[in-house]
C-alpha cells in the first residue's frame, strides 16, 4: 500500500510567505499551548491546512514537532514530581494502539476517496470536536467566573472516579505518583480514545486529560503532566508510522516547531498574572472561531468529491473566508493572550510599587 499512498500526498511548495505564515502559526499554536496546557495542535493542523497542506500531512508534521517537545516537557515536570511514570507508560502503549487504527482510517479513506476525502475527514472532526469541546469550555468558563469558586468545578467527575476506583476488575494498578488504585481496564478505552484522536486531527489531549482527571482520578496537575509521557509515546510510534508512508514534511515540523518555542515559554508566564475562567475563555474563543474557519473550508473538498455543486467563484470565496477566518483566530488568541499578560503584570506591578511607597 506503500506506493499509492505516497503518490497521492503532494508536499506544498514554501515560499517567503508560507514560511513566516507558518512560523508564526507555530509561535501562536506554542503561545496558546503554554497558557491553555494544551498541545495547541487544534490550532497548528488547521493552520497548515489552510495554507493548502494535505490534512494527513498536516497531521503527521503536526505529530512529529509534539514528541520531542513533550519529551522535554515530560522530563521538566518529572524533576517537579508530577509525572506518574507508570501511568504515563501504560496509557501511552495503549494509546499507541489507537495511534495505529487511527491511521489505517487515514489510509482507508486515503485510498478510497484520494486526498479530498482526507481532507473532508478531518475537517469534519476538526468542527465537531471543536465546537463540542468549546462550547464545553465556553460554558464551564462562564459558570467559573459566576461563582468565583474554581474549588466547586469536577465535583460530579470526581464521584465518578471514585466509584470507578472501588470496582476490583483484575488486574488492578496502584499508581503512587497520581495516589491511585484502578483496573487497568478503565485505563484502556481513554488511552484508545486519546491515540485515535491524535492520530486523526493530531489533538489527544482533548480526550486524555480530561479522562486522567475525571475517570482515574489524577489531580489536574498530574493529569497534564503525564500527558506529556503519553503524546511523547504515541508521538514517536505515530511519527515513525507515519514517516514510513511518507506523510510527513519535515520543513514544516522544523517551522512550526521553532515558532512554537518561543511562544510556550511565552504562554507559559502568562498562566501566573491570569485567572483560571480567562484561560478557558481564551481557549473556547479560538476554537469555535478555528472551528468556522474549517467549516468555510469544507465546500472545496465536497466539490472535488461531487457530493456538492457550488460554483467555482462560490467555493473560491469559501475558500478564502476560511483562511481569513483562520487568521483572524490566530490574531484573536495571541492578542487575548498578550494582552491579558501584559495588563496583569501592570496590576501587579503598581500594587508593588504601591506597597513600596
Amino acid at each position: 500500500m506503500h506506493g499509492p499512498i505516497t503518490e497521492a500526498i503532494q508536499f506544498i511548495d514554501l515560499n517567503t510567505y508560507s514560511i513566516v505564515f507558518l512560523f508564526i502559526v507555530g509561535f501562536i499554536g506554542g503561545l496558546v499551548s503554554g497558557f491553555i496546557g494544551s498541545g495547541g495542535a487544534f490550532v497548528l493542523t488547521p493552520g497548515m491546512m489552510s495554507l493548502g497542506v494535505p490534512g494527513t500531512v498536516a497531521v503527521a508534521s503536526n505529530m512529529c514537532h509534539k514528541f520531542p517537545k513533550a519529551l522535554v516537557g515530560a522530563i521538566k515536570r518529572y524533576k517537579y514530581g508530577q509525572v506518574d511514570l507508570k501511568l504515563g507508560l501504560i496509557m501511552g502503549v495503549f494509546a499507541e494502539l489507537g495511534v495505529q487504527v487511527g491511521i489505517v482510517v487515514q489510509r482507508r479513506i486515503l485510498e478510497a476517496w484520494g486526498q479530498a476525502g482526507s481532507n473532508l475527514y478531518v475537517s469534519f472532526i476538526f468542527v465537531v470536536v471543536l465546537v463540542l469541546v468549546g462550547g464545553f469550555v465556553l460554558r464551564d468558563a462562564i459558570k467559573m467566573k459566576s461563582s468565583e469558586g474554581e474549588g466547586k468545578q469536577g465535583s460530579r467527575p470526581e464521584t465518578l472516579a471514585k466509584r470507578l476506583q472501588r470496582i476490583e476488575l483484575w488486574p488492578m494498578v496502584t499508581l503512587k505518583t497520581a495516589k491511585v488504585r484502578i483496573s487497568v481496564w478503565f485505563l484502556l478505552p481513554v488511552a484508545l480514545a486519546t491515540g485515535m484522536l491524535a492520530a486523526t486531527i493530531a489533538v489527544g489531549g482533548f480526550i486524555g486529560v480530561p479522562g486522567l482527571m475525571y475517570i482515574i482520578g489524577a489531580t489536574s496537575i498530574v493529569a497534564s503532566a503525564t500527558e506529556l509521557v503519553i503524546a511523547f509515546v504515541m508521538g514517536l510510534g505515530g511519527t515513525l508510522i507515519w514517516a514510513y508512508y511518507g506523510s510527513v514534511d519535515i520543513r514544516l515540523t522544523l517551522l512550526i516547531l521553532a515558532g512554537s518555542l518561543f511562544g510556550v515559554q511565552l504562554g507559559a508566564i502568562g498562566t501566573t498574572y491570569v485567572k483560571d475562567y480567562m484561560i478557558k475563555y481564551v481557549m473556547a474563543t479560538i476554537m469555535l472561531i478555528v472551528a468556522v474557519s474549517r467549516f468555510f473550508a469544507i465546500p472545496k473538498y465536497t466539490n472535488e468529491l461531487q457530493l456538492t455543486s457550488f460554483s467555482a467563484e462560490q467555493v473560491g470565496v469559501m475558500t478564502q473566508v476560511s483562511f481569513y477566518v483562520m487568521c483572524f483566530a490566530l490574531l484573536v488568541g495571541a492578542t487575548i493572550i498578550l494582552v491579558s499578560l501584559f495588563k496583569a503584570r501592570s496590576l501587579e506591578q503598581a500594587q508593588l510599587a504601591t506597597a513600596r511607597g
